[in-house]
């Protein structure tokens, strides 16, 4: 009883160590994760820049391909080749040389010359960091946060990034003195933008400039470093005032994004504008495949085998005689029955002379002597139908004599 005791002492204290050990070396913290997006903000990555802007008094449209601008209207584009397509990027200039209003993001894909030439705006890129900043940035990235630094959280973005304070400038490109800011995250750190012309509305940082507009003819483009505007950025700190001020956004404006995100599948695109040409070369296909293969079969199902009655067997050989050697052997023998049957039935018949023979038989028939003669000939031409009248003929006969049986 002892033994147990102590045994079960030591369990529990076992059990309290391991507690302890638990409790000193872990500790509980909450972590954010973003629910993964549903619906239509799943395919769009514009869907909250939509919303958002329609809560504002716009109206929006979200495309994949170039259709027809309106005049007066905002586009904004996103992962966008401006010169994949020479065409395309021709109406977007004159476009905006009409009156419309231009915003790229970071994320434009385009020759540096092409763009900058037309709308005044370059990107720079940095060619190599100093040793000292460098060192200077990761020990930046690497502090961890003060819980008495109540304001940087708020510099970070949802994806966990830092974000930057731009400030605004003048149309020189110098900071306002006014000290008007945003703070904005998704910055490409290692560019810049750089203008010869006017700046109309413009932020920089120390680096340089980082979200300008200019004038180009009648319109304006806004050429921003940064990606602020899909669904999981719109809501980062200044990112939804940063979207009014780039796209000057007014009440009743419409606003169409474009982007290049997602491409629509080939078989997609080739089923939308190549329908009738899938449908009949499927159809051509699916029939040189049935005439080209191997049937597992007869094409008809076999009949039932049964045993045939006696009146079809004579059908079946009568039949057969018709057609060999065109019923000659057939009507033999219906003139063989019909001499046998008026053997038995007129006397002295062996004696008689063709004429004679066939004035009994008409006489003792009741027919007419021409047609009997005309049937028992052997070597007359007839078609199919003449003979079968004739053997119908001389088998009527044939059953007329048999029914008597004394001779007359």
């Amino acid at each position: 009883m002892k033994q147990r005791i102590i045994v079960g002492i030591l369990v529990l204290a076992g059990i309290g160590l391991i507690a302890a050990y638990i409790a000193r070396n872990t500790y509980w913290e909450e972590t954010y994760v973003p629910a993964p997006l549903r619906g239509e903000a799943a395919t769009n990555p514009f869907y909250a820049a939509q919303k958002f802007a329609e809560a504002l008094g716009a109206t929006t449209e979200w495309q994949r391909t170039l259709g027809t601008l309106p005049d007066d209207a905002v586009l904004v584009l996103s992962r966008w080749y401006w010169d994949a397509i020479e065409t395309r990027r021709q109406t977007i200039e004159r476009w905006v040389e009409n009156g419309g209003r231009l915003v790229v993001d970071g994320s434009l894909i385009a020759n540096k010359n092409t763009f900058a030439r037309w709308s005044g705006v370059a990107r720079e890129r940095f060619d190599e960091e100093s040793d000292e900043e460098s060192t200077e940035q990761q020990r930046y990235e690497e502090e961890p946060l003060e819980e008495d630094q109540s304001i940087l959280p708020m510099l970070r973005s949802s994806k966990g990034g830092l974000c930057t304070q731009l400030a605004a400038v003048d149309a020189d490109g110098i900071e306002r003195v006014d000290g008007k800011s945003l703070d904005v995250c998704t910055l490409d750190e290692s560019s810049f933008l750089d203008t010869d012309r006017a700046v109309l509305w413009g932020y920089a940082d120390d680096k340089g400039l980082q979200a300008v507009r200019v004038a180009v003819g009648r319109g304006t483009v806004t050429v921003m470093s940064m990606t602020p505007f899909d669904n999981r950025d719109l809501a980062d700190v200044d990112h939804g005032k940063l979207f009014v001020e780039a796209t000057n956004l007014r009440r009743g404006d419409h606003v169409i994004f474009l982007t290049e995100y997602e491409h629509t599948p080939l078989l997609v695109l080739m089923w939308l504008y190549g329908a009738p040409v899938i449908v009949l070369a499927a159809l051509a296909i699916a029939t040189f495949l049935w005439r080209g293969s191997v049937r597992f079969g007869p094409l008809a199902a076999p009949q039932e085998k049964a045993r045939r009655s006696l009146a079809e067997q004579i059908r079946g050989t009568g039949q057969f005689t018709v057609r060999l050697g065109g019923g000659k052997a057939l009507h033999a023998a219906t003139v063989r029955a019909l001499h046998e049957a008026a053997s038995r039935r007129i006397a002295r018949y062996a004696g008689l002379s063709d004429e004679q023979r066939i004035e009994a038989i008409a006489q003792v028939a009741d027919i007419a002597p021409r047609a009997l003669q005309e049937a028992l000939a052997p070597g007359t031409p007839r078609r199919k139908g003449e003979l079968a009248h004739a053997i119908v003929l001389l088998e009527r006969t044939r059953r007329t004599l048999a029914r008597g049986h004394t001779r007359s």
